[in-house]
């Protein structure tokens, strides 16, 4: 399970997202980019970066640490920001905090060199996880401490946003011509040899119980019962990694 801090204090937004996500100080005394349930991308955009999250992390890959943060919304009324104000009013209770990684520098792969190693390992985790935002013109790719860390999952597990046809889906080739990484000479092959047997019923249990329960939204598709849910996202992408041909 994530671990849950307390917000105290509202630092700014990071307005180069479309959610509007803020920098928090937290009673950790951490400081975290946090991504809010009351934002227009709902619920289904924190489920998906906690498991995409975890299982990034489950491959070896390098991704901030992700806590649940408690906002109040008595923390509303300290803002001049109309909007700001009105987006912590709609999200009291838990929101997704990323840990912020102050002087990382987004990734231009034309400046930084990405061994081929790494960059098939990459692509393979966003076909997996079927990452629609990892593009060259918006890699959700950031240089900390000589790593390389993967950010912003919001985009992965679109299986979740229409319930009844996620088992088509699943087989559904991954789309990798504008990938940040393609131009890097990806080692695919050695990718998936390295790293498809990481992704066992355990480590995908795993991920899926992250999932707070109140992020957890019932589907006509698949069920009312929480733990359905939870074992739903773990059998489609089980269906995914099965299909890892295409």
């Amino acid at each position: 399970m994530l671990r849950t801090v307390t917000a105290t204090r509202y630092v700014t937004p990071m307005r180069e997202g479309g959610s509007l996500p803020g920098l928090m100080e937290a009673d950790d005394l951490g400081t975290y980019v946090v991504k809010f349930h009351g934002a227009g991308q709902g619920r289904k955009a924190l489920v998906a970066e906690v498991v995409a999250g975890t299982l990034a992390r489950s491959l070896g890959l390098a991704v901030p640490t992700l806590v649940t943060v408690q906002v109040d919304p008595a923390l509303a009324p300290g803002e001049p920001d109309q909007e700001v104000q009105d987006l912590l009013r709609r999200s009291a209770g838990l929101n997704l905090g990323v840990d912020f990684l102050p002087g990382a520098l987004d990734l231009d792969p034309a400046a930084f060199e990405v061994n081929r190693r790494l960059a098939g390992q990459v692509l393979w985790f966003d076909a997996l996880v079927a990452n629609a935002d990892r593009s060259w013109r918006n890699p959700n790719l950031l240089y900390w401490h000589r790593r390389l860390f993967l950010v912003d999952h919001g985009a992965t597990l679109t299986f979740q946003h229409r319930w009844e046809t996620a088992g088509a889906a699943a087989a559904r080739p991954y789309q990798a011509a504008e990938h940040a990484l393609i131009g890097c000479d990806p080692q695919i092959e050695a990718a998936d040899a390295e790293l498809a047997d990481r992704i066992t019923a355990p480590v995908l249990a795993e991920a899926v119980a992250a999932i707070p329960a109140d992020w957890l939204e019932p589907d006509p598709a698949v069920s009312k019962d929480p733990e359905q849910v939870r074992a739903a996202y773990a059998a489609r992408l089980a269906d995914r990694l099965a299909a890892q041909p295409a």
